[in-house]
């Protein structure tokens, strides 16, 4: 397997920009892999990816220098051994509230000893030699257990301190929700940008990387300025609606009444 992109930038003490897929599509795919980001994740939580759709996904980026990465829908061993079959470099597992469940998510990525991820890389063999892949997956994929709860949050320490994750990864909507906020991705209440402070400090200690989804460019330096390590602009469908909005907004404004 070759080496993590993702990896190295954190080895350089670097921040991550990550792009987000939610639409099942090669070309789009293949459009944001040229366009500056350093991983490219594709979401099967929340977009409207299928496994398929990953693949295609992944195969349209692949001439393109970008670490693929996906958002599995849940934490369970199927679906993750498969995104890694398929190719993926990282993982980002949503809703990861305990030490065991991120013991878990370790377990189901890592071939053994370290775990017990099924031998059968498919797609992801391509990237090295046969028998080449295996000997390095362990330790060059990145695996991101999501914080977004309130109990993840008071579990914070026993979950970091985990062997096998490569840090945790911050979803704003469903962190503020769990603490009866409204869910948005940009968030200014101090009890919680208290949080984010207490995250990116205690994965500080561990030599860990903290990463964040932001809305766009705003709010992804905010976060790198606090000492989140990866973050990630909106999703394509996020940033195709802005642009548009605004070209069409600014095409009526100026046309004096004309649109």
């Amino acid at each position: 397997m070759a080496n993590n992109k993702v990896k190295q930038l954190w080895a350089e003490g670097k921040t991550v920009v990550n792009a987000w897929l939610a639409i099942p599509s090669g070309f789009s795919a293949e459009v944001v892999a040229q366009c500056g980001f350093d991983s490219v994740t594709v979401d099967m939580q929340h977009g409207v990816q299928d496994y398929l759709s990953m693949v295609q996904c992944f195969q349209a980026m692949h001439a393109h220098p970008v670490t693929p990465m996906v958002r599995v829908p849940w934490n369970e061993p199927g679906i993750i051994g498969k995104v890694l079959d398929g190719g993926a470099y990282g993982v980002i597992c949503p809703m990861v509230n305990t030490a065991q469940e991120a013991r878990n998510l370790v377990s189901y990525s890592k071939y053994p000893p370290k775990g017990v991820r099924s031998n059968g890389p498919i797609r992801s063999g391509m990237y090295g030699g046969a028998g080449e892949y295996q000997k390095t997956a362990n330790d060059e994929i990145v695996l991101l257990p999501m914080m977004e709860t309130r109990t993840a949050v008071e579990n914070m320490e026993a979950i970091l301190d985990v062997e096998g994750i490569d840090g945790v990864y911050i979803g704003p909507s469903d962190l503020g929700f769990s603490y009866g906020l409204v869910p948005k991705l940009d968030r200014d209440e101090p009890e919680i940008l208290k949080i984010y402070e207490k995250i990116v400090k205690e994965c500080g200690k561990r030599g860990l990387n903290p990463g964040i989804h932001c809305s766009g460019a705003e709010g992804a330096v905010r976060a790198i300025n606090m000492g989140f390590k990866l973050v990630t602009l909106s999703n394509e469908v996020g940033l195709m609606q802005v642009y548009a909005r605004q070209q069409v907004a600014q095409t009526r404004n100026e046309s004096g009444g004309k649109a």
